[in-house]
């Protein structure tokens, strides 16, 4: 089951190679936040996405059991009040997958989302974007970090 945070960061789907532009990489981001879960009960779970500077998403989620895997069903809807009222976010994910030999590995989430509703002449429904999620450790751990070895990520 879903629990904790999560660090979310969802792309664009552009095929583009962006080679060794970094500002190009940095573009393809859609969205970058914290997933919050916390179980509700059976199959079912709550939360939020923190958007930062005053955007966020409620979110609710069921667990599908599907051919011994199993698959996330998220809705985000915007909070009253904020400027994301009316805003409405679809998410479908499954566990990334955990090598048997792996080494260092962070339990991840690998999926689509799609905008329900449109939200201003820049934001249509429909629009879908990739995203991933990995677990952050739990409150009090420091996670590892990672030395960057790639041009693509210089600044992130």
């Amino acid at each position: 089951m879903l629990s904790g945070k999560w660090t979310y960061r969802s792309f664009r789907n552009d095929p583009a190679l962006v080679g060794d532009d970094a500002d190009a990489a940095l573009a393809l981001i859609f969205g970058e936040g914290i997933f919050d879960f916390d179980p509700s009960g059976g199959d079912t779970f709550r939360g939020g996405l923190g958007l930062g500077a005053g955007y966020a998403l409620a979110l609710t989620g069921e667990v599908i059991r599907s051919g011994g895997t199993d698959e996330y069903a998220i809705v985000g809807l915007g909070i009253p009040g904020t400027a994301t009222e009316g805003w409405r976010y679809d998410y479908r994910c499954t566990p990334g997958f955990w090598w048997p030999e792996g080494i260092g590995q962070v339990p991840s989430l690998v999926g689509t989302v799609v905008r329900v509703n449109a939200h201003g002449p820049k934001a249509p429904a429909g629009y879908t974007a990739s995203f991933v999620a990995v677990r952050q450790p739990p409150d009090g751990e420091r996670p590892a970090r990672t030395r960057r070895r790639s041009a693509l990520t210089v600044g992130l």
